[in-house]
């Protein structure tokens, strides 16, 4: 992906299907949903690194992005690890307190992977995992120190995934003997069902985006006007998947309408777009409101330098995820990711990075 990512130009995210051999660790793929491909294979974050800071319950893997820096050895290979709470009642409006995002690089001479890049005849060919460094948790693959007290031949990263697997086959299997067969049935088996738990599957694949604002400036009345078609077409609802027809009827009435029409004036060319690849640029904001400062953005805490904006996520991909309900589900606008400036030498830890959430605004009281 990011090696035709340039700062002045944005890369555009859509989601494809894909084979899920091709989705692994040796092939560093971008990828939305299913178990994390981890780039460094140890010293992943820990259950308490991934849990939701207001429900505590551990986040689920949602989006990683591959994107090396090529000014910097030591990040030869770099992927950003999105993860969020899957508890709708966390989503609370404009606050990130259900969202993390870490930074794992590596140098192209690595205790992991080759110096060269993975053909296409080997894709396929299961290369190293995580696993074979720490335990992981067989529900949602992320790091599992727990284990079953009584077959002591499954992990976890929490008790409620535990329980999770338990209820959803383990149960059975827990107390036979321990063989071939069984193992390689129900031990490297998935656990739980993904659909249940974990977002379905994705590639992420990226293209230059192509646009050109060249259109005169219009008046109010015409960009309201514009507003208002656009709020009644398909292309509306299927942009803002997730806003409700009152929080949209507001927008358009808001005098603040200026960001938005822009955003949808930038967007609706490629509907489809799950992710905008800028790094060192701006976002795309989808409200003049809660929109970060420079003070906002906390350095970073490895070496204390600028953090700067790298990617978004756009509401779009809530569509891709299955996350609807008949009551609530988890949302966003967008969610902005800002990482070190400098992509500092991490060595084969995942570091913290920041990521801010910006809503679609409902009419001012």
């Amino acid at each position: 992906m990011a090696s035709k990512m340039k700062v002045e130009h944005v890369e555009l995210g859509f989601v494809e299907e894909a084979d899920e051999n091709d989705l692994t660790s040796h092939n560093f793929p971008s990828k939305v949903g299913g178990k994390p491909a981890w780039l460094s294979l140890s010293n992943l974050p820990s259950p308490d690194q991934v849990t939701c800071l207001i429900c505590g319950d551990v986040m689920i893997f949602l989006m990683q992005v591959y994107a090396p820096d090529e000014e910097k050895d030591v990040a030869f290979h770099r992927i950003l690890y999105l993860f969020i709470c899957r508890n709708p009642s966390c989503c609370v409006p404009n606050s990130n307190n259900n969202i993390v995002v870490y930074r794992s690089q590596l140098g192209r001479y690595n205790n992991f992977y080759s110096s060269e890049p993975p053909e296409k005849s080997s894709r396929t060919v299961k290369g190293p995992t995580a696993e074979k460094y720490q335990p992981l948790c067989c529900v949602c693959g992320s790091s599992g120190p727990k284990r079953c007290s009584k077959c002591q031949r499954r992990s976890y990263c929490s008790k409620k995934h535990q329980v999770m697997d338990w209820k959803n086959g383990h149960k059975a299997t827990c107390s036979k003997p321990s063989n071939k067969i069984i193992d390689y049935f129900f031990i490297n088996d998935d656990g739980i069902k993904p659909s249940e738990l974990l977002f379905p599957e994705f590639e992420l694949v990226t293209e230059p985006e192509n646009y050109k604002d060249s259109e005169k400036e219009k008046s109010e009345t015409e960009k309201m006007e514009e507003l208002n078609e656009f709020m009644k077409s398909e292309k509306a609802e299927s942009l803002l998947q997730g806003v409700s027809s009152e929080d949209i009827e507001k927008m358009a009435n808001k005098e603040e309408d200026e960001v938005f029409l822009y955003f949808r004036k930038r967007t609706q060319h490629e509907p489809e777009q799950v992710l905008r690849y800028n790094k060192g640029g701006c976002p795309l904001w989808v409200s003049k409101e809660n929109s970060p400062s420079d003070t906002d953005i906390p350095k970073c805490e490895e070496c204390g330098s600028d953090r700067q904006f790298e990617f978004q996520v756009m509401p779009q991909l809530l569509n891709f995820l299955k996350v609807d309900s008949l009551e609530k589900s988890i949302d966003w606008g967008t969610l902005c990711v800002y990482t070190c400036k400098d992509s500092c030498d991490i060595g084969s830890r995942y570091s913290k990075e920041f990521v801010w959430k910006q809503d679609f605004s409902p009419n001012k009281s």
